[in-house]
């Protein structure tokens, strides 16, 4: 039995220890906002926090995440920088088909998290390998903006 901290709640899985996080939210824990895109963590879908940072967790064991904070898209708008995230996106009709956009999410979450005032340059990097085939990257820095002004 592994014990993990996600959104809060203590959670056990049977799960084998190199199994990664994102199948064990997914299919242990029936948190399937998460989404499986590559599994490579080259695309973004799947990323979550661990302690706060930006994880891609498709290639995270399980084992390695047990201890740590693990906060999902299903917790994000509990924080109000998660919060305002989530409002500037639909503000700004950021989704098209919305596949991507728990990643894209979590990612700008951790980004404004650490920085209440990014620049372009600032959102690029952190947004870096977050994939969205739909081409909003206009819409997700102008919500990234929208949000960091409503966290001002």
């Amino acid at each position: 039995m592994i014990t993990l901290n996600v959104n809060g709640k203590e959670l056990t899985t049977e799960a084998s220890a190199d199994t990664p996080l994102l199948w064990v939210l997914r299919d242990s824990l029936n948190l399937t906002g998460t989404k499986f895109g590559c599994g490579m963590a080259l695309c973004g879908a799947c990323t979550v926090h661990i302690d706060g940072a930006a994880t891609r967790s498709c290639v995270l064991p399980v084992s390695a995440a047990a201890g740590k904070k693990i906060s999902t898209i299903e917790n994000v708008a509990a924080e109000p920088v998660g919060k305002a995230v989530q409002e500037a996106w639909i503000a700004e009709n950021v989704p098209q088909c919305g596949y991507c956009q728990s990643g894209q999410i979590m990612s700008a979450t951790a980004l404004l998290s650490q920085n209440r005032k990014p620049t372009d340059a600032d959102i690029d990097t952190a947004m870096t390998g977050n994939i969205c085939r739909c081409g909003t990257y206009v819409r997700i820095r102008a919500a990234i903006h929208r949000a960091a002004a409503a966290l001002a």
